[in-house]
């Protein structure tokens, strides 16, 4: 059933029409509160690009090694640890770095895009799919999604790619979590496309939660660059709490530590979920060459940060079931009969 319907139960509550294997997910990948306070490390091309100093087996090893140190050093304070499936999630399993307090979600798209950088056209990992993920023990399963609501016919693929995945997970029965990420049309230069940011992600919300996905991982909504004022960007974050009909966390975005700090507290206090966080912990590891330094890093600043942000996120976010207009200890109707038709 999609999850944006909800259903009367015998006696007269509302439940959100989530199955048992979405709910346990949504509570794996959350913290006890229902907030999401997420690490993300699925990184893939431009990671290889900065850190492998060699190609082929030399570069796999480094970038595991890489996201050995993330997931230790950071997992432990996480209510969840992004992966991919190339270089982190099996890798993270079979070295046992991911605690048993963390879910998993494991990313499912190709790195990077087809087309032009002007109109960008995302695919799957070949070799891989929600059937693996759900093998693999996963929580959940992340798909990036380049996106311009704008782009005519190439959104409207890019949308049937989404809901292609929904339909998969729904079948297997695990929550699904989509991040659309925009960018610049033909003709748009750096000026227009920041004055268009919050209209872009409050439409993009709107659409991609139409679809029967679980979470929406959404960019800030507005360029920081151009709009700096506490009131504006309250105002952007709460018009996309009102697009989104699901539970939505902020990402990172390549922003600085900072400027993501402000940007988790915007977003949860206008009805943000909690974040997936990547390179505002860990960006500076990436350059530091000795790996017992680079440990030091992770696991003295970058931890420090997922608790700082995670404790903003617990203090001023919404519980996800909230968004969902329903209750901790009531999420979903259970009668004697349920296991017959599930």
């Amino acid at each position: 059933m999609f999850a944006s319907s909800r259903s009367a139960g015998h006696n007269g509550t509302m439940y959100f029409s989530l199955s048992a294997g979405k709910v346990r997910g949504l509570q794996l990948i959350s913290g006890a509160g229902g907030r999401f306070t997420m690490a993300a490390m699925d990184h893939r091309g431009s990671l290889e690009h900065e850190l492998c100093a060699v190609s082929g087996q030399g570069c796999y090893n480094d970038m595991v090694d890489f996201k050995m140190d993330l997931c230790a050093a950071l997992a432990p304070h996480a209510s969840a640890v992004l992966l991919d499936p190339i270089y982190g999630a099996a890798q993270a399993i079979s070295r046992d770095v991911l605690p048993k307090s963390a879910g998993l979600l494991v990313s499912i798209e190709a790195t990077g895009y087809q087309g032009d950088q002007t109109a960008r056209r995302s695919r799957l990992l070949d070799g891989w799919g929600v059937a693996k993920i759900k093998r693999l023990g996963a929580s959940a399963v992340k798909m990036l999604i380049y996106f311009r609501p704008d782009s005519g016919d190439l959104a409207a693929d890019q949308l049937a790619l989404v809901a292609k995945v929904a339909a998969e997970c729904r079948q297997l029965d695990i929550p699904f979590l989509v991040e659309p990420v925009s960018y610049q049309l033909h003709g748009e230069n750096a000026a227009t496309f920041a004055s268009k940011k919050t209209s872009i992600v409050v439409e993009t919300a709107r659409l991609m939660t139409g679809l029967p996905i679980d979470v929406l991982k959404a960019e800030f909504p507005a360029d920081v660059g151009l709009i700096s004022n506490d009131e504006a960007l309250t105002d952007a974050c709460c018009r996309l709490d009102a697009a989104s009909s699901k539970p939505w966390v902020i990402l990172s975005g390549g922003a600085s530590y900072e400027v993501f700090r402000r940007q988790v507290e915007f977003a949860c206090r206008a009805g943000a979920s909690g974040f997936l966080a990547g390179r505002a912990l860990w960006q500076e590891a990436v350059a530091i060459d000795n790996r017992i330094e680079r440990r030091r890093f992770l696991e003295t600043v970058a931890a420090r940060r997922l608790i700082e942000i995670a404790a903003i996120a617990e203090t001023f976010g919404r519980p996800w079931y909230q968004k969902m207009g329903a209750a901790k200890d009531q999420l979903f109707e259970v009668d004697a009969e349920w296991y017959r038709n599930y």
